[in-house]
């Protein structure tokens, strides 16, 4: 998008100011991006750890795999997730403040002694699992603000700060033209009028 202008001074003036304030924004646009960098792979790394810690307790029971067909699967439900919502550098962030789980009323005597430790483990890997996605989701949005910055940073300091100058100079070298011209035209009035004295 090439910037319209006129060659006068009104012109420059407006053009001097959209530029003064790209070059003033733009360090801030500058730190937002790092920042949102910084905070993406820590979102990242965080999911990960999830990830793995997730892993982790699979693998802990998984010799205890023929037990959990005789578990009823209906028995702990995902009652609620309670999020609530922080800014970083701007954009606004999921944080997980509470998983509430259903538990099923089940009898401990007509089921096997390790049903309540089971339910533990659901309750435990579920609380991972929704941590893991509300990671998930943080660093999406970090990451989809962080390339809109970059975005951003770029248009300014590619293309908007250097056609704005451009411009301010066009604009310059034709008024110093059009006053050398004015000046010259003088002298030769000024010049013709002695001459004819």
């Amino acid at each position: 998008m090439a910037i319209k202008f006129q060659y006068n001074k009104i012109s420059q003036q407006r053009l001097k100011k959209q530029l003064d304030i790209r070059l003033r924004a733009l360090p801030t646009l500058q730190s937002k991006e790092a920042a949102l960098r910084v905070e993406v792979k820590k979102a990242k790394d965080t999911m990960n750890e999830l990830d793995k810690k997730l892993q982790e307790k699979l693998d802990q029971y998984e010799d205890m795999a023929r037990l959990w067909c005789e578990f009823d699967k209906d028995l702990v439900t995902i009652r609620e997730v309670k999020l609530s919502t922080k800014k970083i550098a701007g954009t606004k962030t999921p944080v997980l403040d509470e998983v509430d789980f259903d538990l099923k009323d089940f009898s401990m005597y007509n089921n096997p002694s390790w049903y309540l430790k089971g339910v533990e483990l659901l309750e435990s890997l579920g609380r991972i699992a929704v941590e893991k996605e509300v990671f998930r989701r943080k660093m999406e949005l970090l990451d989809y603000a962080r390339k809109k910055t970059t975005q951003k940073v770029n248009l300014y300091e590619k293309v908007q700060i250097p056609q704005y100058q451009d411009a301010i100079n066009k604009i310059k070298r034709f008024l110093e033209d059009q006053e050398n011209l004015s000046k010259a035209s003088q002298k030769i009035v000024k010049k013709r009028h002695e001459q004819n004295q």
